[in-house]
């Protein structure tokens, strides 16, 4: 019994559109709605949670729906087609409005202002002179706007008590005398770039067409990838026996790491990995031909009804045939898998919730916050050590078992998370030290956790497990961007990553007392020829 690296290879094509789509996505959406449209944290949190809103009910749906799927192409390959082709041309339609709103911001002071922060030497950003002349030219602007009846009472008080108040007391509590040390500067970036953001809200508000016409498009782009996720995911289990999934899924990873590592790769030369207010048109027109190219690739080379006969024959030659009429839902399970599955799922639940809180709010967080040149190098670092960890993880997996590996994998991402709080720009190079362990934290829990929830399924019924799996990552991320955006704005940025360390952590627990899910090799003769070699 061994993988066929090739055929899974192809297969996971399809997980390559998904991700570098997401890798995209997280990473330059976040900042356009906080930099050019002036959203804050909790604002833009709720903008980038509604692809998950979506995808809550529309992935079990179509995960059943692709189930019950005869199509000549097969059960999932038509839903890959068409979400992949409308998410494409929406996300490059969405260039088009992105420059409308650059060209709007260009024509204000907002720029500037940004300019005289992010481009001043270290030694004149630690003199609090320097501060104080630019918090006394912040204030008198946001006083004459309020004169001017630009911006109303709520406005500026919101401003006065998040802003002008806590820059006002660190520089107070520092003195005039004494140079400003990197934690104290960090905390007056985060503060001033929320002046900035409440700027580039005043040019959105003043003619919002141009921000209702790009979250139209991006919610086409987002309806069109819940279709077929669910769908393409579930074609690995499909043409895969459940003893060999954990590395099937470890390939399927190293292909969506893959796509990650393209997506930073094409943002670090297109220059939009740090600075803020730029043009990302590049960055949507790449992407979406990208999708569209390797799209004409995976329909080349995979036939997935012909893949899911061999699939059949195989499971027969090995005695892991299932009855098609053997179908359960998750409340037909025994009590005592129900219970496992109930606590893989809100495990699930947990670590994203933690993870997809840093990865959302990272591209806004290095650069402002940690003086970070790039947000796209430490990212790097984390999906290339992912890609070196994915087969190694898969191995190990299936040595130790799955919910072993997924335990190690927590424990160093709660390590990971927690470390980044004490991380200021004197010692912002450890972040790529950081993220190169997130990376495999990562990839030890994503190997291992979705096989687990389709252990306990049926051949006929994979896709609705699919679909449970994708409702918890979805609900959890629904809820963290907005929850970690709103004590973003209540306390400062830096409570970003307390706060996923906090609920990866809390992960552990609901794992460990999970008993099922792990690979299940009955049969003597199942071990036997369980052949782990990777030649």
């Amino acid at each position: 019994m061994k993988l066929d690296y090739k055929k899974t290879f192809y297969v996971g094509l399809a997980f390559f559109i998904i991700t570098i789509f997401w890798q995209t996505y997280d990473s330059i959406i976040t900042k356009i709605l906080i930099d050019k449209f002036g959203l804050n944290q909790t604002w833009s949190g709720v903008v980038m949670a509604l692809d998950n809103v979506l995808a809550l009910f529309m992935l079990p749906l179509f995960g059943a729906i692709s189930d019950k799927t005869n199509h000549k192409l097969g059960r999932r390959t038509p839903y890959v087609i068409v979400g992949t082709v409308v998410a494409a041309f929406a996300f490059i339609g969405l260039s088009f409005v992105d420059n409308i709103q650059t060209a709007r911001i260009q024509e204000t002071a907002i720029i500037e202002k940004y300019e005289w922060i992010s481009d001043s030497s270290d030694n004149l950003r630690k003199e609090p002179i320097f501060w104080s002349a630019l918090i006394a030219e912040m204030h008198a602007d946001r006083t004459a706007a309020k004169v001017a009846g630009d911006i109303d009472d709520k406005t500026y008080d919101r401003y006065l008590e998040s802003v002008y108040q806590p820059m006002t007391k660190l520089i107070t509590d520092n003195g005039l005398s004494e140079d400003l040390d990197a934690i104290e500067l960090s905390y007056l970036d985060g503060y001033y770039h929320r002046y900035l953001s409440e700027l580039a809200w005043q040019v959105t508000a003043a003619n919002p067409v141009n921000f209702v016409v790009f979250v139209g498009i991006l919610l086409i782009a987002l309806v069109a990838m819940s279709i077929f996720r669910s769908p393409a995911v579930s074609l690995m289990p499909d043409v895969t026996m459940k003893p060999l999934r954990s590395k099937a899924n470890a390939i399927i990873n190293l292909m969506g790491a893959a796509a990650g590592v393209t997506s930073l790769i094409l943002l670090t030369i297109l220059g939009l990995g740090g600075r803020s207010y730029v043009h990302y048109t590049g960055a949507f027109i790449s992407v979406g031909v990208i999708m569209l190219l390797v799209l004409g690739f995976f329909l080349w080379k995979v036939r997935e009804p012909k893949l899911v006969e061999e699939k059949v024959k195989d499971d027969e030659a090995f005695g892991l045939v299932e009855s098609e009429e053997d179908v359960h839902d998750m409340h037909d399970l025994p009590k005592d898998k129900k219970l496992s599955l109930y606590l893989i799922l809100f495990s699930v639940f947990l670590w994203f919730m933690g993870y997809n809180a840093v990865m959302t709010k990272v591209s806004d967080y290095a650069p402002k916050i940690l003086q970070l040149p790039s947000f796209t190098l430490p990212l790097l670092v984390a999906n290339v050590t992912a890609i070196i960890a994915f087969i190694p993880i898969g191995i190990l997996s299936t040595k130790i078992g799955r919910k072993k590996t997924i335990l190690a994998g927590i424990v160093l991402l709660t390590l990971c998370f927690g470390s980044v709080f004490f991380l200021s720009k004197d010692t912002g190079w450890v972040m790529f030290i950081v993220f190169g362990l997130t990376g495999i934290g990562w990839a030890t829990i994503n190997v291992n956790s979705y096989p687990m929830v389709v252990e306990l399924a049926k051949g006929s019924n994979v896709g609705k497990y699919t679909g449970y799996y994708y409702a918890f990552s979805m609900a959890a991320q629904i809820l963290t961007p907005i929850l970690s955006g709103f004590f973003m704005d209540m306390i400062h940025p830096k409570v970003l990553f307390p706060y996923a360390t906090l609920f990866v952590a809390s992960a552990f627990i609901t794992m460990f007392l999970t008993k099922h899910g792990d690979a299940v090799a009955e049969k003597k003769s199942i071990l036997e020829n369980f052949d782990l070699d990777m030649d």
